[in-house]
């Protein structure tokens, strides 16, 4: 077990604490930090702490990071198209329909099935049973590049890229309707909805900031398509941001028309580019994927 230990600052005095812990370990998401607390790991003085706690300038904290469990997931020899790789990273290009870590109903096939398969231990432990070596993640239906670390330092350096903005991921996708300008941003926050607990939503109450850089690449009579640049990463945020503010993805069964293109099998998006310093060296790498079949037989059809 490593114990993390830190002093609040006057800066983050009066924030609740799972935010102030959050900001601390970067290479932890908010839900993970809430579950540290849930578990009673985060403490000052040896008094267990709650997540809506609110500490004071100069107060310590310590916090207790278990080490992770042992994987209860199995390796599947799946193909796996690898588009970098060294020692501290890989960097996947995942296809549409394979869902990132199991869950309830996708215990098997999943990224992390195949990639227990071919990085054997050499996988970061940070997220450690959900998912191991897993940075950030798209949705199932969503193709595209994904990066993965091998090693908990290279974890936590890409952690915090993601979260300082300095990480760039790059999208494309076929929305409805057309837009007079040719580009654009949506700011606005995204929470769980508040009615649909499945779905996200633009909403204030228990939200986070969120933000979406959208740029028109092609017309056509019914449909754009665009290039987007995700300022942060929320859940299913290109799909909220696109729906709220009117053009919501081609093929998206949950945010678009009820009259679903079922030819799609999905949204039309594709995480085609990743760009982020190399955690050891510095060095600054660009990743890029082509369109995927589906994507381009549809521009096509158009």
């Amino acid at each position: 077990m490593e114990t993390r230990v830190f002093v609040v600052t006057e800066e983050e005095a009066g924030a609740r604490l799972d935010k102030v812990v959050g900001g601390r370990l970067q290479e932890l998401t908010r839900s993970a930090v809430q579950k540290l607390m849930e578990n009673g790991c985060v403490r000052k003085a040896g008094i267990v702490l709650g997540k809506n706690y609110r500490p004071s300038a100069g107060e310590e904290i310590v916090v207790e990071l278990p080490d992770p469990k042992p994987l209860d997931i199995l390796p599947e020899h799946v193909a796996l198209d690898v588009r970098y790789e060294d020692n501290d990273l890989l960097v996947v290009n995942k296809p549409k329909g394979m869902v990132v870590h199991p869950a309830a109903g996708n215990d098997s096939g999943t990224l992390v099935n195949a990639l227990l398969a071919y990085c054997g231990d050499s996988l970061s432990g940070i997220n450690g049973v959900v998912r191991p070596g897993i940075v950030h993640r798209i949705d199932k239906d969503t193709s595209g590049l994904l990066i993965v670390a091998k090693n908990d330092f290279a974890h936590q350096n890409l952690a915090a890229q993601i979260k300082e903005h300095s990480f760039t991921r790059m999208y494309q996708s076929v929305v409805y309707g057309g837009f007079r300008q040719e580009s654009g941003t949506v700011d606005a926050p995204i929470g769980r909805h508040p009615i649909d607990r499945k779905k996200m939503a633009v909403t204030e109450k228990n939200s986070r900031p969120a933000v979406t850089h959208y740029e028109v690449l092609q017309r056509f009579r019914e449909f754009t398509h665009i290039r987007l640049r995700l300022e942060t990463g929320r859940t299913h945020q290109i799909r909220v941001h696109m729906a709220y503010i009117g053009h919501p993805v081609a093929g998206d069964p949950v945010y678009g028309p009820k009259k679903v293109i079922t030819s799609l099998q999905g949204q039309c998006l594709h995480a085609y580019f990743i760009g982020f310093r190399h955690p050891r060296d510095g060095r600054w790498i660009e990743v890029e994927s082509e369109l995927p079949p589906y994507f381009q037989h549809f521009l096509s059809s158009l």
